[in-house]
């Protein structure tokens, strides 16, 4: 009876044509006022903005109106709250409207259908004598708050912040009320298409003081933060509550227990859950960054969207190494491929032939077959155990025999078998198990979906098949492909990737006579096109590494423009042969005028601006682009540099794309010995630091003109080698830098840029990934506007040079 008042009140109200709320300048809607589909309220700091925008078009072209909240400083619309997530207003000719109802309610109702589809339904009372004095507010903290304005201190009668969406915002409370039972917990969107809840839910974990990630309609917990212990969440040590301008508590007494942070600089930020089922925390970057614009992911957890529970829906795989992560079995398809582009792949894949299985005739389940995926796939959950089977023969059989069962494994665990969905099975986890463990999944699928094996085969392995949108870099090559089917005429004009035939290039690099190098992957050839255009040939060998450092470049570099990177002209797909057409360097690689005596000997100012244009470029990779690029070969072999000297990072083949939303990825060792970072060593997830710490080694090198594990430094004593970058360490600390410099150059050097490249070497090749800068910041502090203090000594490093004369450097690519 009380809702049905509540409506009748609000479309009276509507229907007596209240006037229309003041302009966007205002932070306020009265009594009387309403708020239309294209007014707005905004805070007094103007760093928030309330209104309605529309989401996706529905099955019938109907337009969805939402009531939300969002940051006013952001060029594209970034909610922080919305309040008809669920119940949007859907109709064609709608015109939503927010008033304050008779009984003090805010309420968004349709005048072209005279229904109210959201209220807030205040729990606190108020007389009648009062409606009048109610008024909603939207506060410079991003929280809309509807207050009672009758005595001299405003009483809140409901507020948003009580009713989080997908975000928290500083000052704003996430955990329990335990007088009233309110729960403030953090829902994830179910996709980028609207604000629609999804499933995942970020709350206060009622047992335990410590926040959890689950599933919204599950007891499943995915990921905690461990034990508040005062200061910190026990798991999650780096994420202190008291550093100067971030401030993050919980708080737990006989009323409350809940999570909440604050800044103290003017800035920017959320803590969200995002799509993927991640607790991530950004902060806004403005146009006049050094970074550019755009959300910096400060944190992430977990740290691999791998780690949320069945984030890529059943019978997919989740793979810790691909970006999008999730990829349907062998014999499966994207249940939705609207979907899975949108950042829902929770649906998951779908048979693309069903099952042949008769229950009620046993000899027809002999027409399904079993596929065998790669070892070590992390099994999925909700296994049974077949206690009678014991061979891997009698498990299959086993298998067979129920027409439900759709996968069977057979290992220390004896028989596993597995009846309708597989969910949350994984690949490449590295050392990550479920209760599962790891081991061989044989898949169910009809016959006709498993070829015949090849003369000579030995054994059926699995094959995966990828959805399209599962790889970024896939979808390049396969649209570079057809390109070349088409037979693209060539021509380096333009801008776009060209798709040479073999026939081109052979004629331009004249039969490939003049050969510039020969690398890890492959020989580089001089070649030149028939506009004089001069060129670099580079021919990768070998079909399975070839074909995935030419994926690995198309994808990156191919999309990518920098004056401080080399320009990827083509390609040519001929056979199993794969080229890559780059813009020839005619000073070739800077490592031959450090180290050889046939280069040229460069003088410093050549060498500062070098190590800034390499910083540009790397600060371009790692923040600049739409993914963040890491290079993982940065050295002096790799940085080209063309007819002005002018550096350029090339050789992308082991290049990483990492998404925006996420902060690490897990990945095979791969570099240069005397370049890699130690957490390559560590085998944990990489961020693009490995890439700061190899610039940090590559300015060393071209402070001394010599590699940094030359047998020449020795100590005072004579005794053992030591290592140039911790000589060059503890030098900077003791004020002589010049004392490092290249002995060619006979001194003629400004001190102060010696100074500042050598500390910022120092810095970069820190232990600890987090006393690293990032490469924007090496920029500005070699373009002199930010500067550090004096770095630590790199303990690990001395720990691990410091050793006998008669030790060997390596610097092969791994």
């Amino acid at each position: 009876m009380a809702l049905l008042l509540s409506t009748l009140a609000v479309l009276l109200l509507v229907s007596l044509a209240p006037t229309r709320a003041a302009s966007a300048s205002t932070a306020t809607i009265s009594a009387g006022q309403v708020l239309a589909a294209d007014d707005t309220l905004v805070s007094n700091n103007s760093k928030f903005v309330l209104g309605f925008f529309q989401g996706e078009s529905s099955a019938r072209n109907s337009s969805k109106w939402y009531l939300g909240i969002w940051f006013s400083a952001i060029p594209t619309r970034t909610t922080v709250w919305v309040a008809d997530g669920a119940s949007p207003i859907m109709d064609a000719g709608a015109t939503p409207q927010l008033a304050i109802s008779d009984n003090g309610s805010l309420a968004v109702s349709n005048r072209a259908t005279n229904s109210i589809t959201w209220s807030t339904h205040n729990t606190q009372p108020q007389s009648p004598t009062n409606m009048n004095k109610t008024v909603g507010v939207l506060l410079n903290t991003g929280n809309l708050v509807l207050q009672d304005t009758s005595d001299s201190q405003p009483r809140v009668l409901w507020q948003s912040f009580d009713y989080p969406t997908d975000t928290l915002l500083p000052s704003a409370k996430l955990g329990r009320d335990k007088v009233t039972g309110l729960n403030r917990r953090l829902v994830s969107k179910k996709s980028l298409a609207g604000p629609t809840p999804g499933r995942y839910c970020y709350e206060v974990d009622p047992d335990t003081p410590q926040m959890v990630l689950k599933l919204c309609n599950s007891s499943i917990v995915y990921w905690s933060t461990g034990p508040w212990n005062g200061r910190a969440f026990s798991g999650i040590p780096e994420l202190t509550g008291d550093s100067p301008n971030f401030h993050l508590a919980f708080v737990d007494n006989s009323r409350e227990e809940y999570l909440q942070y604050n800044v103290t600089i003017e800035v920017v930020t959320r803590s969200m859950l995002d799509v993927t089922g991640q607790n991530i925390h950004q902060v806004w970057r403005d146009s006049g960054s050094a970074q550019g614009q755009g959300w910096q992911t400060l944190y992430a957890a977990p740290k691999s969207p791998c780690d949320v529970y069945g984030v890529c829906g059943p019978f997919a795989l989740c793979d810790y190494d691909l970006l999008p992560v999730c990829v349907c079995m062998k014999g499966f398809s994207a249940r939705s491929l609207r979907d899975w582009e949108q950042g829902d792949r929770t649906g998951g894949c779908v048979r693309d032939t069903p099952l042949n299985c008769n229950s009620s005739r046993r000899a027809a389940s002999t027409d399904d077959k079993f596929y065998s995926s790669m070892a070590s796939v992390t099994l999925p959950d909700k296994s049974q155990s077949m206690q009678a089977a014991r061979s891997l023969a009698e498990c299959s059989q086993a298998c067979l025999n129920n027409c439900s069962c759709t996968a069977y494994s057979y290992g220390s665990q004896g028989c596993l078998v597995w009846q309708d969905e597989l969910l949350n099975a994984k690949t490449n986890a590295g050392t990550r198990v479920s209760a599962n463990g790891a081991g061989t999944l044989y898949l169910r699928l009809a016959a006709s979906e498993i070829p015949r094996p090849s003369t000579g085969s030995s054994k059926t392995g699995l094959i995966v098949g990828v959805v399209l949108g599962a790889s970024a870099a896939l979808v390049l090559v396969f649209v570079a492909l057809i390109m070349w089917r088409r037979k693209t005429k060539t021509s380096a004009q333009g801008g776009g990737l060209v798709a040479f035939s073999y026939k081109d290039l052979r004629s331009a690099s004249k039969n490939f006579s003049e050969k510039l190098g020969q690398g890890g992957f492959g020989s580089v050839f001089k070649g030149q096109l028939r506009d004089s255009t001069s060129i670099a040939v580079k021919r990768l060998d070998g079909s399975f590494q070839g074909d995935k450092q030419f994926r690995a470049e198309v994808s990156s570099i191919g999309i990518i423009q920098h004056i401080n990177l080399v320009k990827l002209v083509g390609f040519c797909c001929d056979g199993d042969s794969r080229f890559l057409v780059y813009e020839h360097m005619p000073n070739r690689s800077l490592d031959i005028h450090l180290f050889q005596s046939g280069g040229t000997l460069l003088n410093w100012s050549t060498r500062y601006q070098i190590a800034l244009g390499v910083a540009r470029g790397l600060s371009y990779l790692h923040e600049g682009c739409r993914d963040c690029i890491i290079h993982c070969d940065i050295k002096p072999q790799n940085i080209l540099l063309d007819a002005s000297l002018r550096p350029k990072i090339a050789d992308f083949g082991m290049a990483k794309l990492v998404g925006r939303d996420f902060s690490r990825v897990l990945t095979t060792m791969r570099g240069t010995l005397g370049y890699l970072a130690p957490e390559w060593i560590s085998g944990t997830p990489i961020t693009a630091k490995v890439d700061v710490y190899s610039y940090g080694m590559v300015l060393l090198e071209l402070v001394s003109g010599r590699r940094n594990t030359d047998e020449e430094y020795t100590a005072s004593d004579g005794s053992h080698v030591v290592y140039f970058p911790m000589q060059a360490s503890k030098k900077l600390l003791e004020g002589d830098v010049m004392s490092l410099l290249d002995q060619r150059l006979g001194g003629d050097a400004n001190l102060k840029e010696v100074q500042r490249v050598c500390k910022v070497a120092c810095w970069c090749i820190q232990d600890e990934e987090a006393q690293r800068p990032t490469m924007g910041q090496v920029v500005q502090i070699l373009e002199g506007v930010l500067d550090r203090e004096m770095p630590p000594l790199p303990r690990l490093i001395e720990t691990i040079f410091a050793r006998p004369r008669s030790a060997n450097f390596s610097t092969e690519t791994v």
